[in-house]
């Protein structure tokens, strides 16, 4: 979409509140069917997985993708009741997220908390830093000390952001609060984490360490790891948006910073409909059931380009924003960026 089509949205010369609003009603009998069609299967897998180690590890990693991708299915569940669009009830909103988060090991309060300020700083450079992933522009990135910058290369390799950042997160980070963190959003880290203290006591009970571990490691591994990729390429993506705060829309951080992300049916399903991410972002409060339907039936925002799941994994090269040509770029760009402003300085 380009910045003159994402104008005329922002001058509600098509009126995208109105067109949104229609489907922001929870329907409870959706909702319901969805908690039935995802949690009650993703513990059955867990009993199969079990069972399987009789037979060979190689069932049980291949129950464990599956497993996985149930367990992604119930953080969209986490994940809308924390923006209130799951049921029309913000008490029930609360009571599934509160039990949705200790199964994905997320505390629900302040997740809620750190991922409202994600949606209303997206794409904004002034506003970096909670609930979104590091990206350092050229500029910054240039000006660290040797020793951050190695650092930051680390933090923004594949193998690390992937696959180890993913378990550190919600296994290790989300056991903290952030200094100044105070009432319920603190207290949701500490019942968070002590209730799955109580559900992996009742499980090693129940199974035995050993069973525990080589049932449960590969689905967080699989699960947290998608789960950030998903994040990651909803949001960083070759044409996405920022802005400084003074020149920051809301729409056109939705609509062109929030990707299109067109998946395999069966991957729709297990993400809960989150590549419709920038229908989400224009409108949090519509079910992960409805986003589809709204996409649909509004032409206007059919016109956001979609990423395919193939095309996505450009996004792996991307490590920072380039402010002069307004676009990421990987770390093989600085040498031209730096030899351009070397030459510009001479002329």
């Amino acid at each position: 979409m380009t910045s003159k089509q994402t104008q005329k949205l922002d001058k509600k010369v098509y009126p995208w509140k109105e067109a949104v609003a229609r489907y922001q009603k929870p329907d409870l009998k959706r909702s319901l069917w969805q908690i039935v069609n995802t949690i009650p299967p993703y513990f059955i897998l867990l009993y199969l997985m079990v069972r399987s180690l009789q037979v060979s590890y190689w069932l049980t990693l291949g129950l464990a993708v599956i497993a996985a991708g149930f367990l992604a299915r119930i953080f969209i569940i986490f994940h809308d009741c924390g923006h209130g669009s799951f049921f029309k009830s913000q008490k029930a909103n609360d009571i599934v997220g509160i039990l949705t988060g200790i199964l994905t090991f997320t505390p629900y309060y302040y997740w809620r908390r750190d991922h409202a300020i994600h949606h209303a700083t997206a794409g904004d450079l002034s506003r970096r830093g909670t609930g979104d992933i590091l990206t350092l522009t050229v500029k910054e990135y240039l000006a660290l000390s040797p020793i951050k910058k190695l650092g930051y290369r680390i933090l923004r390799n594949p193998v690390f952001m992937f696959v180890i950042s993913p378990l550190f997160i919600f296994l290790g980070a989300h056991r903290f609060a952030r200094r100044g963190t105070s009432g319920r959003e603190l207290h949701s880290v500490h019942w968070t984490s002590l209730a799955m203290a109580v559900y992996f006591a009742a499980m090693i009970l129940l199974m035995g360490f050993k069973t525990f571990l080589l049932v449960n490691l590969p689905i967080w591994v699989v699960a947290f790891s998608a789960g950030v990729w998903l994040f990651y390429v909803q949001h960083q993506f070759e044409g996405t948006y920022w802005e400084k705060h003074e020149d920051w829309d809301y729409a056109a951080a939705a609509l062109k910073g929030s990707s299109f992300y067109k998946l395999p049916r069966i991957l729709q399903w297990f993400s809960g409909n989150i590549g419709f991410h920038h229908i989400h972002h224009l409108s949090p409060k519509i079910p992960n059931y409805y986003l589809e339907k709204c996409l649909a039936e509004n032409a206007a925002f059919q016109k956001v380009e979609p990423i395919t799941f193939l095309s996505g994994f450009r996004s792996l090269t991307f490590r920072l924003w380039d402010e002069d040509r307004r676009r990421l770029v990987g770390f093989g760009a600085l040498k031209e960026i730096q030899m351009k402003e070397i030459q510009s300085q001479a002329a």
